[in-house]
C-alpha cells in the first residue's frame, strides 16, 4: 500500500511550501540494496529517510497516540494543525488534507 500510494504523495511534492518527507520503516541494511535503488528507479525525488530504531514501537505514540503502528500513514503538519491519518489515500484525500491545514 505504501508503494500504491508514491504517486499520488509525489504529485503534492510540486505544491510550493509544502515538504515531504518520507520515512522508511526497512531494515537499515536495505537502504542502499533496496529502497534507494527502489526510488532512484521509480524516479521519486522526495527526501527519504530511515527510522533506525530498535523498538519500532518507542516512536509511535511520538507521532500520534491513536496510530496503531499500521501503515501507511501520514501526517499532515503546519505551526498551528496537525492531522494524523493510518490508511492508504488516494490524490483527491492528499489534497483535501493538505487545503485544510493551508
Amino acid at each position: 500500500p505504501c508503494v500504491a500510494e508514491l504517486p499520488s504523495v509525489g504529485s503534492l511534492s510540486n505544491v510550493s511550501k509544502v515538504k515531504i518527507l518520507l520515512v522508511s520503516l526497512d531494515f537499515k541494511e536495505d537502504l542502499e540494496k533496496k529502497v534507494n535503488p527502489f526510488l532512484k528507479n521509480h524516479n521519486i525525488k522526495m527526501e527519504c529517510v530511515l527510522l533506525d530504531e530498535i523498538n519500532g514501537n518507542d516512536f509511535i505514540d511520538k507521532i500520534d497516540k491513536s496510530w496503531t503502528g499500521a501503515i501507511p500513514a501520514t501526517l499532515f503538519k503546519d505551526k498551528n494543525h496537525k492531522v494524523f491519518i493510518e490508511k492508504k489515500m488516494h490524490l483527491s484525500e492528499l489534497q483535501k488534507q493538505l487545503a485544510e491545514i493551508q
